[in-house]
């Protein structure tokens, strides 16, 4: 999160100072919104420029790079802004020192100026933020397998023996055994042929007339007064 928001700062003051550059001296006293794009391809002439089609153009694009980089947390887009911005100004450099013959630096304003300083720098400093940047972070394994449903498990194969709990694991569960199961019988209550159970009543045989009363809790005389 740090990482992010420094390289993000990083990015945009290199594309403020990209965007900047054209209005300031570039090469003896021209500004560089009067180098045409087309002369970065075709060579440079003393043809002055509208805003909208100088060197302006470029660095506005690399620009909205860098700001949909940020809010995309996008790398890429923010070095390929810096890689925009240091491609035109080389690119200016070399068909400046093939219109004067050579490039020179001096302090009279003869030569390079702040202009071009401001681009180079503008460039680096968005490829710096975009090494600063860590983008979009990919989820922890952790947290991808908590999102992930939970299959059920599948059937065994009717060749391998069944188990349970079931395993995913190679080889055979401690589990296993060759022998199906035995079943137990449900519990249906005392045998009455089991001398054991005999001290509990018993029903009587089917096809006679049972007592009414409770066999259990026979009923008790009243009483007498």
């Amino acid at each position: 999160m740090i990482r992010n928001i420094l390289g993000s700062l990083v990015a945009l003051a290199g594309a403020a100072s990209a965007v900047l550059s054209p209005f300031r001296d570039w090469y003896d006293g021209r500004a560089g919104q009067d180098y045409r794009v087309r002369d970065l391809f075709e060579g440079i002439t003393a043809t002055e420029s509208g805003v909208l089609v100088s060197i302006l153009l470029p660095f506005l694009f690399a620009a909205l790079l860098v700001i949909a980089g940020v809010v995309l947390r996008s790398r890429l887009a923010v070095a390929l802004a810096g890689l925009v911005v240091l491609g035109f100004t080389v690119l200016w450099m070399v068909r400046q020192g093939q219109a004067a013959g050579s490039l020179t630096v001096g302090g009279d304003g003869a030569g390079l100026q702040v202009g071009v300083v401001n681009a180079l720098a503008g460039g680096l400093l968005m490829l710096i933020g975009a090494l600063l940047m860590r983008g979009r972070g990919r989820k922890p394994a952790r947290a991808r397998r908590e999102r992930e449903p939970v299959e059920p498990y599948a059937a065994p194969p009717a060749d391998q023996v069944d188990t349970w709990p079931p395993t995913q694991e190679p080889g055979m569960s401690t589990h296993t055994s060759p022998w199906p199961e035995p079943e137990v019988d449900p519990y249906t209550g005392p045998d009455p042929h089991d001398p054991r159970t005999r001290s509990y009543p018993q029903a009587p045989p089917a096809g006679r007339p049972g007592d009414p009363r409770d066999p259990v809790h026979p009923p008790r005389r009243p009483p007498e007064e």
